[in-house]
């Protein structure tokens, strides 16, 4: 009796796998075109996905080759190499689709004003995931986008781990960011490297000189009731607050070691 038991509940799980590799060999394509359904609806761009694999029994779900356009107010352009969204396995993703590793690599985007930042009210609720790792991005801004005197702005990021996230926008995993290392370079071939871990910023090279300058740096909190152009605003604002922030501490430090230790009298 007991063997036979043993035998109907192998059986069991064999055929609830098998189950699985079928279901998500037919609707791992579907898959990618849901999510490029979502991200068009909520940017009002095209969205397409070069390829997609869902994968229930491992627990994962894998999108290539995801590519962005827009160019009705502005010009929008996302380029993301590869996808990988980690979710529970032997077919848990059915009932719970919540996102616990979102891996992203290699990713180009190009912005030309805010404006096309301008999100349509979402049909769903936005993607929620635990944590995000992001691998080689670069995000250029023209000059039109944040400040026009200043020039384009290229942030070249060779690695970001950021907290449980809620993605109203492309950027929202600035919110939650636990670790950031990246190259900024601004107009006239000026370039910083930045390192930002443990709520300080480390900024090195161009106005700041060899030396690192490190500063206490909070990132701001998003309401769970901010939409997306409350959340590019608060974006907005951080930029020109860190690079206040930045600037001054640079000066401190500059006076600081002008300054004699001790005065002659």
């Amino acid at each position: 009796m007991g063997r036979k038991v043993v035998r109907y509940a192998v059986g069991a799980v064999a055929l609830w796998i098998v189950v699985l590799v079928i279901f998500g060999f037919l609707y791992g394509g579907r898959a990618g075109d849901k999510v490029a359904s979502r991200v068009g609806d909520s940017l009002a761009a095209t969205v397409t996905v070069e390829d997609s694999n869902l994968a229930l029994v491992r627990g994962h779900l894998e999108l290539t080759g995801i590519a962005v356009r827009k160019d009705d107010v502005g010009h929008l352009s996302i380029d993301i190499g590869d996808i990988r969204c980690d979710l529970p396995p032997l077919g848990l993703a059915l009932i719970d689709r919540e996102c616990r590793d979102l891996v992203i690599d290699k990713v180009r985007l190009e912005v030309s004003t805010l404006a096309v930042f301008k999100f349509k009210k979402p049909k769903r609720k936005p993607f929620r995931v635990r944590r995000v790792e992001i691998n080689d991005a670069v995000l250029a801004f023209s000059p039109t986008a944040f400040l026009p005197e200043l020039g384009k702005i290229e942030i070249a990021v060779e690695y970001v781990e950021a907290g449980p996230t809620v993605f109203k926008t492309p950027m929202s995993w600035i919110f939650s960011m636990k670790e950031l290392r990246a190259t900024l370079t601004l107009p006239a071939n000026i370039v910083m490297t930045l390192h930002y871990k443990d709520g300080v910023l480390r900024a090195a090279g161009g106005v700041f000189g060899s030396t690192p300058v490190e500063l206490p740096f909070s990132i701001p909190i998003t309401a769970e009731g901010d939409d997306a152009q409350i959340e590019i605003k608060k974006l907005v604002q951080l930029g020109k607050q860190l690079a206040e922030e930045l600037v001054e501490k640079r000066a401190k430090d500059w006076l600081r070691s002008k300054l004699p230790a001790e005065l002659p009298f």
